[in-house]
């Protein structure tokens, strides 16, 4: 069940956390937990359980969300979904080389949202 997932929403602008939340919810999430910058989401990341982390990659401070995921990755095994506005191919590249269930591409609709993590969901039902 949707209401039993929790989603780690990692954007430094609040208008875009808040948009996020809203559409978590109108797709039956309950829970979140946010961050704006890296070194924060890290430590939730690591000290809370999440099933899923949206992941912007440009952040506050001087550790990008690519480097934030690498950084959870050596603890924690929880998927990514990249939400980002720079799509230079470098950066692109750098996240796949850790892995990620998707990237996309701001600004982000509803549709494409819901279709991956349905996806990913879908895919994983341990729950």
């Amino acid at each position: 069940m949707k209401s039993d997932y929790k989603i780690l929403i990692v954007e430094d602008e609040l208008v875009l956390q808040l948009m996020l939340e809203h559409m978590l919810k109108k797709m039956g999430f309950e829970h979140f937990g946010t961050a704006t910058k890296g070194a924060t989401a890290i430590e939730k990341a690591k000290n809370e359980p999440y099933d899923l982390i949206l992941m912007d990659i440009m952040l506050q401070d001087d550790i990008d969300g690519i480097e934030a995921y690498r950084e959870i990755q050596q603890e924690k095994d929880i998927p990514v979904i990249y939400i980002t506005g720079n799509t230079d191919p470098r950066n692109k590249e750098k996240a796949m080389q850790i892995g990620y269930h998707d990237y996309l591409g701001k600004p982000i609709t509803y549709s494409h949202l819901k279709s991956s993590i349905d996806q990913l969901f879908d895919n994983n039902r341990s729950h």
